[in-house]
């Protein structure tokens, strides 16, 4: 058996042995690979009738980034029974390679302009106001919540940095505008609001649904504290399927920025600079697009299905400019 196959099997038997002291008597399951992780190594295991998420830090690998997972079990810990739904935390172990077990929440976590199957346009409308509601509740959580030991909060132009080094790291000739639209950011970033828990990914296709009921939150590998608007920003891109040329599908009824926006203040008075931010998530889209692209044509991730995102990373930069005036 190779190194690694030994880790994976020991990280199994560490699991197994967890659950089955939180479920005496029952019949535990081996550990089955669960795509569609994008952080450590996610598994799904059974415990009887019960049956649970582990993530994991990779064998050989350091905890930290997308790595870190323990840091995902703090978030989802400090979150427990709040307003905001989350899987529930089972079991967490720190000895290294770290992993910790959560709730399987049943569910589908589809984005309406993005993703097959297509979700009915009634039910999409109503999940897209139903966890702008919920980001509201999320903004709204206490960020000294005992357990979240949160960093250090983010601010405009922390993200704005951040994002101009990875577009920076795109060919120039799949960016078209990049620099213009840097500078103009650049130019003119706005004053801080009060830092809120963000989740760093929040649209629709990372919050489970059943019908149109949001039942759980998930893909916290980003989390952070900062500026409320940056997850505003970013969420509002998945309102428009224009937004996504050859990629995006029109959803009838589905609500337009402007509307989540109305929807996620609720009454109470409008966030300034919100298109300095609406531009930035664009920013933030196409210097992730563009990085997924380039790995690919450089060989280190073969997907031909990149080679359809050109006309949306230009699209994100232009759309963002316009936004800008």
């Amino acid at each position: 058996m190779s190194t690694a196959a030994t880790q994976v099997s020991e990280l199994s038997d560490r699991v197994r042995d967890r659950l089955a002291r939180r479920h005496p008597g029952s019949v535990i399951g081996e550990l089955a690979v669960l795509p569609g992780g994008h952080s450590g190594l996610t598994y799904s295991v059974t415990a009887g009738d019960a049956r649970y998420v582990v993530k994991a830090v990779p064998p050989g690998q350091r905890p930290v980034g997308r790595n870190d997972v323990l840091r995902q079990a703090r978030v989802l810990g400090a979150l427990a029974g709040s307003a905001v739904p989350v899987p529930g935390v089972a079991a967490v172990d720190d000895t290294r390679p770290a992993w910790f077990a959560m709730e399987f929440a049943l569910g589908e976590a589809l984005e309406p302009v993005l993703d097959d199957p297509e979700v009915a346009p009634a039910t999409a409308r109503a999940r897209m106001l139903e966890i702008t509601a919920v980001l509201r509740r999320l903004h709204a959580t206490d960020i000294h919540t005992p357990g979240l030991d949160p960093p250090e909060p983010l601010d405009a132009a922390g993200e704005l940095e951040r994002w101009s080094r990875t577009l920076h790291a795109v060919p120039v000739q799949l960016r078209p505008g990049g620099e213009e639209l840097l500078a103009r950011l650049a130019r003119d970033v706005p004053d801080g609001l009060p830092p809120v828990l963000l989740h760093g990914d929040f649209r629709l296709g990372n919050v489970l649904c059943v019908d149109e009921r949001a039942v759980a939150v998930v893909d916290w590998e980003i989390w952070s504290v900062g500026d409320p608007r940056i997850d505003l920003g970013w969420f509002l891109l998945f309102a428009d399927h224009r937004n996504f040329p050859q990629l995006g599908r029109a959803v009838p009824g589905l609500p337009g920025e402007a509307e989540l926006l109305d929807a996620y203040l609720d009454g109470r008075p409008a966030m300034p600079a919100m298109d300095w931010f609406r531009a930035l998530g664009r920013l933030k889209m196409a210097a992730i697009m563009g990085h997924n692209l380039r790995r690919h044509r450089e060989g280190k991730h073969h997907d031909p299905d990149q080679e359809r995102l050109p006309p949306t990373i230009a699209a994100m930069i232009r759309t963002a400019r316009d936004i800008l005036g």
